[in-house]
């Protein structure tokens, strides 16, 4: 399949070097790490074993990459007022894109822009980092779970896992894409808040027990938003945390995405991680007071 992966930051360059690998024709939109690549090739080191793609399609303008099947989306979200120019020049009348990003309101603003049914989301349990220009390190973990941004579960949604799983990305097809993108603030909201407001890491934080409840009792809160949105189902809230809280613990000193934006000077997600699903809890008259502080400490940090 012909792939362009538009946000190569971490996720973007681990999850495209592995489908290059595959076999398919993936070409990279790239900022900093455009010379190295072009000079080097990409290295991805991963405890499932190191690797080195030594010819990598890449530009700096996604004009030169060519229209192509899927378009992958990886960009953080500070940078959305971009996200349509940016994927315009790959899109042909058959070109779907898929969203990883984190938090809500990007498939919205990729179906005003493309259509609803070009558009589908995911949902990454990705634990990684980008090292030196041209270096990722993939920490632990890699999982997706995607979906159509009209809902059900599709054909179209079904052949992507698939392709994905074949990858070495373990992948699955959703019905309900919003309900999974709920699932992944019980994690998000939290963790990627409080380490960047502390600089401690997951681990650092769960040892310190009153940090702990704190950090359970915000999945408490967006969990109770969440199951206002008419899922499909009800998220399950004390097995669901006792879930995300295990699962935690074997990211081993993990810095989340939001903390290195901090430590590094760059915006934080804000908006989709917090301010719309505040404002989406607020429309079913859910309050989410610890979520709506922590945002609100957040921001105080933020360069307006």
């Amino acid at each position: 399949m012909n792939i362009a992966v538009v946000g190569a930051g971490a996720l973007g360059l681990y999850y495209g070097a592995l489908l290059q690998r595959a076999g398919h024709s993936v070409r990279f939109l790239l900022r900093r790490d455009y010379q190295a690549i072009r000079e080097k090739g990409l290295y991805v080191t991963s405890p499932q074993g190191d690797f080195h793609l030594n010819k990598v399609r890449c530009a700096l303008d996604s004009a030169e990459l060519g229209p192509v099947e899927l378009v992958l989306v990886g960009l953080k979200t500070f940078a959305n007022h971009r996200l349509a120019e940016l994927v315009a020049p790959l899109m042909t009348g058959e070109t779907c894109v898929l969203t990883l990003q984190n938090g809500l309101g990007n498939e919205e603003l990729l179906a005003e822009a493309f259509g609803a049914d070009r558009v589908l989301g995911g949902i990454a349990f990705l634990c990684s980092n980008r090292g030196e220009p041209g270096i990722v390190h993939h920490l632990g973990q890699g999982r997706i779970r995607l979906g159509e941004f009209r809902g059900g579960l599709s054909d179209r949604a079904t052949v992507l896992a698939a392709l994905f799983s074949d990858a070495g990305i373990p992948c699955e097809a959703v019905a309900d894409l919003q309900r999974a993108r709920w699932e992944k603030l019980v994690w998000n909201i939290p963790f990627n808040g409080l380490c960047a407001l502390t600089g401690k890491t997951v681990t650092e934080l769960l040892a310190h027990k009153d940090t702990r409840r704190e950090i359970q009792s915000l999945m408490a809160e967006v969990i109770a938003a969440g199951n206002a949105q008419n899922l499909s189902c009800p998220i399950d809230a004390a097995p669901f945390i006792a879930q995300m809280i295990s699962a935690t613990e074997g990211m081993h000193d993990y810095r989340p995405s939001m903390m290195i934006d901090r430590f590094e000077g760059r915006p934080l997600e804000l908006e989709a991680i917090y301010g719309i699903p505040l404002a989406r809890a607020a429309e079913r008259q859910v309050e989410m007071v610890r979520v709506a502080m922590l945002q609100a400490l957040l921001d105080l940090g933020e360069k307006h």
